[in-house]
């Protein structure tokens, strides 16, 4: 078998076996993983679902369903097969050799992913980790580039066989290493993000199925040039910038990774560190791409991955945290769509229509996540000396002034000042 790279011609199936409860129908995973096959650059020569009546331990599929997979291949010149489900070490080393050609499962394929997009520090050791995880127990490749620098993980092109106890061994050992690094980088974040909870700017963090156009919202509003491609899993590592809101001087949005149906649970664990940063948010807008037929079923697994992260409760009720639902991409929506869509956005205080791309409904967007932020918020009045010219600025760093009267010659100052009780306590102790 040769070395199979982006650009490579691929067979997409996607296994549909009876009797297993899936949370998408067949045509939707298999759209699904097209969308993966794509964002790692394969060419999806062609796809399609196979029914499964009886799981076979050795191959998954029948003996028949083999053949007719290989021929599928020699028609369309296939050098790659994308399984999208789990396959076992033996079911897809004697696909391989059944196929003649490379076999890749859906969390294979998922790790490619991760392994392009993860730019971070903490990115890369999170990828890696999950990467050996996944492949300690199918040693059927070498591992002899784990002696390189990271980044040298990889299924698409890999070499052959080694020596498996010595891999093994080596494989633990890096494991151990990467699981000492990223305590430290979690550590070094954690410090971060106490810096931030420190300075009083609210978070709002950006979550939502993969390719919903978290990224293109976040564009738009930050100026930011965030990779907002039309790919699945076009964000790894959580961006942030500070924006501005009519009655928020400042506050920040963080952009986060896709969640994706069935996630393996080796990128489950190791990318929870990833997602943390939605814990510490003051809101969360959930962009939801109303143009997907699964956006119900997408809306499920979010809330899902939320529960598991507790902020949420398992039916999606009870959120500390305030959730507003963006219902993007009305461009891509018909006239009939659109209206009934934002009759009922309108009506919801929890909801607001947008299209991310062409800036429709932003500014209703920003009123609503405003409205969330100052609803704490209360009038105070605040006297100043002449000489407390740094809490005037704090003020109108973070509060927002109603009034500001300069009281006499002397300099003193009146003002009137809408703060919530988080920043009006930090007012105070700055004031002490």
């Amino acid at each position: 078998m040769g070395e199979v790279s982006r650009g490579a011609r691929a067979l997409v199936v996607c296994p549909d076996i009876r009797g297993m409860a899936y949370d998408l129908d067949a045509d939707s995973r298999l759209a699904e993983a097209e969308g993966l096959a794509l964002a790692i650059g394969i060419i999806v020569a062609e796809s399609f679902v196979l029914p499964v009546r009886e799981v076979r331990p050795n191959l998954l599929f029948g003996a028949g369903q083999v053949e007719n997979i290989r021929i599928a291949c020699e028609q369309d010149e296939a050098e790659l097969v994308v399984v999208d489900g789990a396959l076992s070490p033996i079911q897809q080393r004697n696909l391989e050799e059944k196929l003649e050609r490379k076999v890749i499962d859906r969390t294979g394929l998922i790790l490619e992913i991760f392994g392009e997009r993860a730019a971070t520090a903490e990115g890369r050791l999170q990828v890696e980790l999950a990467h050996l995880d996944y492949q300690q127990s199918r040693l059927v490749r070498s591992w002899t580039h784990l002696e390189r620098q990271r980044g040298g993980f990889g299924f698409l092109g890999g070499p052959g066989e080694t020596q498996i106890e010595a891999d093994r061994r080596m494989i633990r050992q890096r494991m151990g290493r990467l699981r000492k690094e990223l305590e430290q980088v979690r550590k070094t974040r954690g410090l971060h993000r106490e810096r931030r909870e420190r300075a009083p700017w609210p978070v709002i963090a950006l979550v939502g199925y993969t390719n919903a156009g978290k990224s293109t919202l976040f564009n738009r509003l930050t100026g930011a040039e965030v990779m907002a491609e039309d790919l699945l899993f076009a964000t790894l590592d959580p961006t942030m910038r500070a924006i501005a809101l009519p009655g928020v001087e400042k506050a920040i949005l963080s952009d986060t990774v896709g969640f994706i149906s069935d996630l393996p649970t080796q990128l489950v664990a190791a990318f929870r560190a990833t997602l943390e940063e939605v814990t510490a948010a003051d809101v969360i807008c959930h962009v939801r791409d109303m143009s997907n037929p699964s956006s119900d079923a997408q809306k499920k697994q979010v809330l899902q991955v939320l529960a598991d992260l507790g902020v949420v409760g398992e039916q999606g009720e009870g959120s500390e945290i305030p959730i507003l639902e963006v219902w993007n991409k009305l461009d891509l929506l018909s006239n009939e769509e659109r209206a009934e869509l934002e009759e009922v956005a309108s009506a919801d205080k929890d909801v607001v229509a947008i299209s991310a791309l062409t800036g429709e409904g932003i500014d209703d967007f920003l009123s609503r996540v405003d409205a969330i932020l100052t609803a704490g918020s209360r009038e105070h009045e605040i006297t100043l000396e002449a000489d407390e010219g740094k809490a005037l600025a704090w003020l109108h760093q973070h509060g927002h002034v109603l009034s500001d009267e300069q009281e006499g010659d002397n300099g003193r100052r009146s003002l009137v000042v809408k703060l919530s009780d988080k920043e009006y306590g930090r007012f105070q102790s700055l004031q002490d």
